[in-house]
């Protein structure tokens, strides 16, 4: 399975990592806004011992129908910026190159966009693309719906320059039925990412805490998600479309 990665943060780098490291998937370029280390080897930039030769693009310097014709991918795993998708979309999903979405926030517009390339090609989004923070959601709303009546609070934790409220504790919020209101969030130092969902009994209290370690985490949920996401067909998918399957043999 050949792979295109936009975006080439923090984050990003974290997710190419993980890419280069796995057998069942082959990471064919990189692509990024800025020209910084444009045709540089993504191995050696991440001084990864590796055979593989994915280079770094640059958005100024080359026009996306151009890369994807002459280095063509079965999907684009996208870990930029909530604009990032115009720059891509329409070309790959004309391609029928299926999408990733791992931003974790888009407002109204952007999410009926991704809704629209549904509709020729194989569409996935999450907030949080790791797998714990989706297992916490699942959880929180197997509890709630066993404990309507229940206090619940929400609590968001991430790096000091992290702006805006965390589009996981949102997406959280919303599975929930609440408002973005009870959603609390802390801004120190250099926390990766930790939520938690308080659920508050007259005489007892339930926390549920996923705290993402390293940014590999990310990497490993957008490989699985892209390993249940191949024989996909078209349309716009979330995580509850990809444990479907397995919660109805298990439940």
């Amino acid at each position: 399975m050949k792979i295109g990665l936009v975006g080439f943060g923090n984050t990003g780098k974290a997710v190419a990592s993980v890419l280069l490291k796995h057998e069942n998937f082959e990471l064919k370029w990189v692509l990024r806004k800025s020209s910084k280390q444009e045709n540089r080897y993504v191995s050696d930039i991440l001084e990864i011992d590796s055979d593989n030769r994915a280079c770094v693009f640059s958005l100024h310097n080359n026009k996306i129908e151009q890369l994807l014709d002459e280095h063509p991918v079965d999907i684009i795993i996208d870990f930029s910026s909530e604009k990032g998708i115009y720059s891509y979309g329409k070309a790959a999903a004309e391609r029928q190159i299926k999408i990733i979405s791992a931003v974790s926030h888009y407002e109204e517009r952007e999410v009926a966009y991704l809704k629209k390339l549904g509709k020729i090609s194989t569409v996935f989004w999450s907030p949080n693309i790791t797998l714990g923070v989706n297992y916490l959601i699942f959880a929180a709303k197997v509890l709630k719906s066993i404990a309507p009546f229940v206090d619940i609070e929400i609590v968001e934790e991430h790096f000091k320059q992290k702006h805006g409220v965390s589009g996981t504790a949102i997406k959280i919020a919303e599975s929930l039925g609440m408002k973005k209101t009870k959603i609390n969030s802390v801004r120190a130092g250099g926390i990766v990412g930790k939520h938690q969902v308080i659920f508050g009994f007259k005489y007892q209290t339930i926390r549920l805490i996923h705290e993402s370690i390293s940014r590999e985490a990310f990497g490993n949920g957008a490989v699985f998600v892209a390993e249940n996401l191949i024989n996909k067909e078209k349309g716009f998918y979330q995580y509850e479309d990809i444990f479907k399957p397995y919660l109805t043999n298990k439940i």
